[in-house]
């Protein structure tokens, strides 16, 4: 399950009953046999974009038994390491060792500017702040002193989401997973891993395919087109935001559903993922769980045929 928690003007419900909502469903997956549910990070969005990942993973630790709590992506260089080290820790105590951190560098200046934080050094920033917490946790030698209480997991399963090729290599010189399914940057995932003096054995990916799990591909288009315009587009317009674009951001229209979403049957859409990461050290795959604002029935409906159905024909 890939969750960002956007309630939208247009089809706004009251916050309570939003995130009281998204945790029986999260309920819900985990009783269907989800493995993971995974989070996402940003700031000042108008539909309430998740946030504080790490609040929300407390409150999943502590409604749910066996599914794993991913971030894909907490925006690492806006935030102080002993802080994150501490948060990690309480969600994987809470949850029994259940964590799987995953972080970015964002790409937003206005989130940069709000934090105080680098934009120019942002992935220098990263690599320092992944050492300082693995310090802080007693992975790496070099801390003053450990936070307390630590994590269950030693080590904690770290991720690293980048779109290019510098990021790649950066995540697998850190030792990280790479949040991504991109096959371009595999190799040079490899090469970070080498440099950093890992096993390139030990590679590992896992990232979002934009699929919608229906019983009919063409009603669900009409049903669900408008939600994921909906989100590219505000990310075009929040992208944008603070630069010379900002009032001229780019539009998608509906031709463009077909191109970037896919919708299908469970049968037709396990053919096509099984293709699209053939010969990527793939160990998870997550799909957004909804579309902002769609109704509820779709989402459950989605829910329902994502884990008994497509999940099945994946493991």
């Amino acid at each position: 399950m890939y969750i960002d928690m956007r309630n939208p003007p247009a089809w706004q419900r009251p916050w309570k009953t939003h995130y009281g909502r998204w945790l029986e469903w999260i309920e819900e997956g985990e009783r269907r046999g989800a493995d993971s549910v995974w989070l996402t990070e940003h700031h000042f969005f108008e539909d309430g974009y998740l946030p504080q990942c790490w609040t929300f993973a407390a409150a999943i630790a502590a409604r749910t038994k066996t599914v794993r709590i991913g971030t894909a992506v907490v925006l690492l260089p806006l935030h102080t390491a002993i802080e994150t080290a501490e948060q990690i820790a309480l969600v994987d105590l809470i949850s029994e060792g259940r964590m799987e951190p995953g972080f970015g560098v964002g790409y937003r200046r206005p989130e940069y500017l709000a934090f105080d934080g680098d934009f120019k050094r942002r992935y220098h920033v990263f690599a320092e702040r992944i050492h300082q917490m693995r310090q802080l946790w007693g992975e790496e030698d070099g801390a003053d002193r450990l936070i307390t209480p630590g994590p269950v997991q030693r080590p904690i399963p770290l991720w690293g989401g980048f779109n290019g090729p510098m990021g790649a290599r950066t995540a697998g010189r850190l030792g990280l997973g790479l949040l991504s399914l991109n096959k371009e940057l595999l190799e040079e995932y490899l090469v970070g891993l080498e440099l950093g003096g890992h096993d390139p054995s030990t590679a590992r990916v896992a990232g979002m395919i934009e699929c919608f799990v229906t019983d009919d591909p063409e009603k669900a288009q009409a049903e669900v087109g408008e939600h994921a315009l909906y989100r590219w587009n505000s990310y075009n317009r929040y992208m944008y935001e603070g630069t010379r674009r900002e009032n001229s951001p780019p539009v998608l229209g509906v031709d463009a559903l077909g191109s970037r979403m896919q919708f299908g049957t469970a049968e037709e859409l396990a053919t096509r993922i099984k293709d699209s990461v053939s010969g990527l050290p793939v160990t998870d795959l997550f799909i957004f769980s909804d579309y902002p604002g769609m109704p509820d029935e779709l989402v459950e409906r989605h829910l329902e045929l994502t884990f008994d159905e497509l999940a099945p024909r994946l493991r």
